[in-house]
């Protein structure tokens, strides 16, 4: 599975302490270099500027050959698309609904932080609610009450599913001896 980020997710995810779900759910994350310059940005948060300067070893940092000029996006989510166009990857990974947008209407499937949240919720890699709490109180994060009962709805529709799958699994005859 091959996914590439946008800054917001990453910055999020950093600052709420939960940036080691992506490895977890994805394997190996691709960002442009365009997205880490901004998470290092002086105006970024101190905890997001210091993660910058010690990358993990499952992001790859690379640069996208072009750029279509027609993306009316920040550098970071034109550079995230472009990437993601060029290693047919399956995901990317972004908040703006502007890039979001775009992104789908490239044929790309789309995550956001809530997202993410929510899949690792439902994985049990972190505690949903407590996570989502951190975002929305420690956080710049904007998200209306309605997109909240709607994510957690969607957590629970996922997290039933995880249950299903592993109880159907823990079902399943065991080869013969």
């Amino acid at each position: 599975m091959i996914v590439v980020s946008d800054t917001t997710p990453l910055n999020y995810l950093i600052l709420i302490e939960s940036v080691h779900v992506l490895p977890a759910l994805f394997g190996r994350v691709y960002a442009p270099s365009a997205v880490i310059h901004e998470l290092a940005h002086p105006r970024s948060p101190e905890p997001v500027r210091r993660w910058t300067d010690s990358l993990p070893e499952w992001l790859t940092v690379q640069e996208p050959t072009r750029i279509d000029p027609s993306l009316r996006l920040g550098s970071g989510e034109a550079a995230a698309i472009a990437l993601a166009e060029e290693l047919k990857a399956d995901w990317v990974l972004v908040d703006e609904r502007k890039g979001s947008r775009e992104a789908e209407r490239r044929g790309f499937r789309v995550a956001g932080t809530l997202g993410i949240i929510e899949e690792a919720g439902a994985r049990n890699l972190l505690d949903y609610e407590h996570t989502c709490d951190r975002l929305v109180v420690e956080t710049t994060f904007y998200v209306t009450d309605d997109v909240l009962r709607e994510s957690e709805r969607r957590f629970r529709d996922r997290k039933l599913d995880q249950e299903l799958t592993e109880q159907k699994q823990g079902d399943e005859p065991r080869g013969r001896s």
